[in-house]
């Protein structure tokens, strides 16, 4: 509120009091007083209208700024909202490529780790590339793609020579070059299996599948002899009990 100060008041009593200087000749002590009292009064009633006048004003204005900045609060609270949302949206969409980014990798992960198989009743520890590749390569031989399986398992044991899977990858691989005719490679890659993979369950059947294939290259010497080391250190396994049959026959 605006308020007159007495300097102006003064200067205001001033200008009304010098016309009754200049007639005080003419008026006694009492008149003058009187007069300037009158004047006082005057001067009081016209500093407080003018007063409440700016007062009033004074009031409008305020509440007119008031209102412009509650409306310009608003429009920044408002636009504030907007950007508030939009961070919003913008964290959802960073927190959910952030949990699909979480998810590949632990599915990268998952098949980069080893996992637990039953290999020949044993659990080994295996991984995922592996165990897919081997059962790739034996469904080719199931299904009588014998080459391609024999491409197959010749890659799976270069690969993975070291896998709980080689020595059975490693035996089928000599049973698919038996399947194709090739005696000489079913040799060889049996003979893999008995001496890299000695400790192999296969090794009884890679035994009997090389005596097998020298019988039919017409080799009877080693067929008797790859059948007589198979009964002699497995003679409880059924490729023993087999290779008693056909040692019978090669006599």
């Amino acid at each position: 509120m605006i308020k007159l100060s007495p300097s102006r008041l003064a200067c205001l009593i001033l200008a009304a009091w010098l016309p009754l200087q200049a007639q005080a000749g003419l008026l006694d002590d009492d008149e003058a007083r009187k007069a300037i009292l009158d004047l006082r009064a005057k001067v009081d009633a016209i500093a407080r209208d003018l007063n409440a006048r700016i007062e009033t004003k004074s009031d409008k204005t305020v509440q007119l700024d008031m209102l412009n900045q509650h409306e310009q609060t608003m429009q920044e609270i408002a636009r504030l909202r907007g950007q508030i949302e939009v961070l919003a949206n913008q964290i959802a969409r960073a927190q959910e490529g952030q949990k699909q980014l979480y998810a590949d990798l632990d599915s990268r992960i998952k098949k980069l780790e080893p996992q637990q198989e039953t290999v020949d009743g044993q659990s080994a520890s295996v991984l995922p590339a592996e165990k897919t590749a081997y059962d790739n390569a034996t469904a080719l031989f199931q299904t009588g793609d014998y080459k391609g399986a024999s491409a197959a398992l010749q890659d799976f044991v270069r690969r993975f020579p070291e896998s709980a899977y080689a020595a059975n990858a490693q035996y089928w691989l000599g049973n698919a070059y038996f399947a194709l005719g090739d005696y000489k490679k079913a040799i060889a890659a049996q003979e893999v299996v008995t001496t890299t993979y000695a400790g192999s369950p296969k090794v009884p059947d890679a035994m009997l599948n090389i005596g097998s294939s020298y019988a039919l290259l017409k080799d009877s010497k080693n067929a008797k002899k790859a059948l007589q080391q198979l009964v002699s250190k497995y003679p409880e396994s059924s490729a023993a009990r087999t290779a008693k049959d056909r040692l019978a026959s090669l006599k």
